[in-house]
């Protein structure tokens, strides 16, 4: 018997639906896009060169193998969530997985992470930076912090920050030559861009990344953002802004210690109010363990106060 087995992500979007028989409610489970748990799925039957779902008039049945796939795979994901439960409570361990993006990650999370070894000594938090969003709700993580997703499934949210963009530039290329006073500027600037399409949340948010529609949020519709580089990291393009290569629409909330530490200024002084922002989510079960709840306690405190010194 070969000993080979297809990727652990394609085998869980296919339990999901093979209990759901269907795409979105699965997906809604899984915290992705049926478009994604649809191709998960596709490759799984690749890998095992059959199918597993047939459709039949507008429903979706299972195949005898994915008959065969429910009944193993189900079974084997519960008894998984419960093992990894019952080992975290081994001689009480104090341990948990925080999934949230790089940027966040490395902006605003890690920065400021050793205030809360200190206040909660023996508690081990493991940072999982992904642009993906996991599924909370059965133990790929215990924390996420979400960026522009719209649906939590039955997960307790809390938010953080409302986003707030504006164009970010390093000091020294605010002060010129020329001086930046005018957002006609932006036509003949560097403008550096990221790549959004890694994203599972980008169908949400991705328009308030692009220059042409923050400039026209701005009442500058009429000016035609320049050339400039892209990057397939957010992190490298603050980075790049940091070091004076070019402007950077960036986050407010997220970049508030690099602006208070003078590495990057809003020449412009405006910004744009956006309808998404940065969720904390949990499940109630992770909820209960006292690791989890203190972690989220700490979070929306240290929110709380980033807002509040941001608005002094």
């Amino acid at each position: 018997m070969s000993n080979w087995l297809p990727s652990l992500n394609s085998l869980r979007a296919f339990e999901a639906v093979s209990r759901h028989l269907n795409y979105r409610r699965a997906a809604e489970e899984l915290h992705v896009s049926p478009g994604a748990a649809n191709q998960l799925v596709r490759k799984l039957e690749e890998s095992l060169g059959g199918k597993l779902l047939e459709k039949k008039g507008r429903k979706l049945i299972l195949t005898p193998m994915g008959v065969v796939g429910r009944d193993g795979l189900s079974p084997m994901f519960r008894h998984m969530v419960e093992t990894v439960d019952r080992m975290r409570k081994v001689h009480g361990t104090r341990r948990l997985v925080v999934s949230t993006t790089p940027s966040f990650a490395a902006s605003w999370l890690v920065p400021r992470l050793e205030s809360f070894k200190q206040q909660n000594p023996g508690m081990e938090v493991l940072i999982d930076s992904t642009p993906h969003i996991v599924d909370l709700e059965h133990g790929v993580a215990d924390v996420g912090i979400r960026f522009g997703v719209k649906e939590h499934g039955n997960l307790r949210v809390h938010r953080l920050f409302d986003e707030v963009l504006c164009a970010f530039c390093s000091p020294r290329l605010a002060k010129g030559p020329p001086e930046i006073s005018r957002l006609e500027y932006l036509e003949d600037a560097v403008l550096l861009r990221w790549d959004l399409a890694q994203f599972d949340w980008a169908e949400n948010t991705s328009r308030w990344n692009h220059w042409k529609h923050w400039l026209a949020q701005m009442g500058a519709g009429h000016v035609k953002p320049g050339s400039g580089s892209r990057f397939s990291d957010y992190n490298l393009a603050v980075q790049a802004a940091i070091a004076g290569q070019g402007f950077i629409i960036g986050s407010k909330p997220i970049l508030h210690d690099q602006v208070k530490a003078g590495l990057l200024v809003n020449p412009f002084q405006i910004e744009a109010q956006t309808d998404v922002g940065y969720d904390l989510a949990v499940s109630e079960q992770a909820l209960s363990r006292e690791e989890v709840a203190a972690f989220v306690q700490w979070v929306v405190d240290q929110a709380k106060s980033s807002v509040a010194r941001e608005a002094v």
